[in-house]
């Protein structure tokens, strides 16, 4: 299947790969136009990426979205995401990036839903602000100088520590910051809906469904989901496949047709309405917006 929109893959610039890598932004932005995909162009991510913005301001592309960043914003990147950079004089800052085996592993001592709520673009925004006094930064400094030495004594153990120190000190922070849910049995119900609805959203786009495949009442879905990400089941439904119609649309040469078949839809002309419905577009006028 061709193309349009580049996936790129963890690649480490150094001989010494686990998996983990600091990679500064001066250094992507000063070689833009030498690399294969421009960094400023839409891309997909097949890894995890931290960008840490350390001067200046901008904006940020995830998910079809633009974001404005500052001094000090943390921009959480997950797997398959689409994102984009907008690259300024003053802007400055590192990317920290890892495989998902990297970050399973890392995280594999912690409760399932920590994990999961870590990196999941339905319950936090992609942007976190670190506030200057946080020890954060003296924690980032210490993974970076780590990770940047040539030889060290269990050098990816020390990493690895320190990675797992940062990452817990900005989901300290996100609970100051943004909207934390406390009850552990809605974050455990609604990653099951979540993976329930990663699993069979070709098959049904029921709310209905997926309360009775969770032994729970629609009643009960509704709520954890307005709770949680403040949607209805039914929105986070219609979210999620929209979202992925999108991917497909600007990540393939697949035609509109063949997508809604591969989405679930009977009749193309019903998935049509459903996407125009969403977006205020045809999948087709979407499309021929992104080339």
């Amino acid at each position: 299947m061709k193309t349009d929109i580049p996936q790129i893959s963890f690649k480490s610039s150094v001989d010494e790969n686990f998996g983990f890598e600091i990679v500064p932004l001066k250094r992507i932005a000063a070689n833009k136009k030498s690399f294969k995909v421009n960094p400023e162009k839409p891309h997909q991510l097949k890894f995890y990426n931290l960008i840490f913005i350390t001067q200046g301001e901008s904006k940020h592309f995830v998910d079809f979205k633009w974001y404005p960043i500052q001094k000090n914003s943390l921009i959480y990147l997950t797997k398959d995401q689409i994102n984009a950079f907008c690259f300024t004089d003053t802007m400055d800052g590192f990317c920290i990036i890892f495989t998902e085996a990297y970050f399973a592993n890392s995280f594999s001592h912690l409760p399932e839903d920590f994990v999961f709520r870590l990196f999941n673009p339905q319950l936090f925004s992609p942007i976190l602000q670190i506030p200057l006094e946080s020890e954060f930064h003296n924690y980032f400094n210490l993974l970076y100088e780590e990770s940047v030495k040539k030889e060290g004594f269990n050098k990816e153990t020390i990493v690895k520590a320190l990675f797992v120190i940062l990452i817990s000190k900005a989901e300290q922070l996100k609970q100051h910051q943004t909207f934390h849910v406390k009850n552990v049995s809605k974050i455990n119900l609604f990653q099951k809906f979540a993976s329930l609805l990663e699993r069979n959203f070709a098959k049904t786009r029921s709310a209905d469904t997926y309360a009775k495949e969770l032994a729970i009442t629609y009643k009960h879905l509704n709520a954890v989901c307005k709770a949680l990400v403040n949607k209805t089941a039914k929105s986070v439904i219609d979210d999620y496949i929209i979202l992925q119609a999108k991917r497909n649309l600007i990540n393939s040469d697949i035609k509109v047709n063949e997508l809604a078949y591969k989405l679930g839809f009977e009749d193309p002309t019903n998935f049509n309405k459903y996407f125009k419905k969403s977006t205020g577009l045809t999948p087709k006028s979407f499309k021929n917006n992104y080339k």
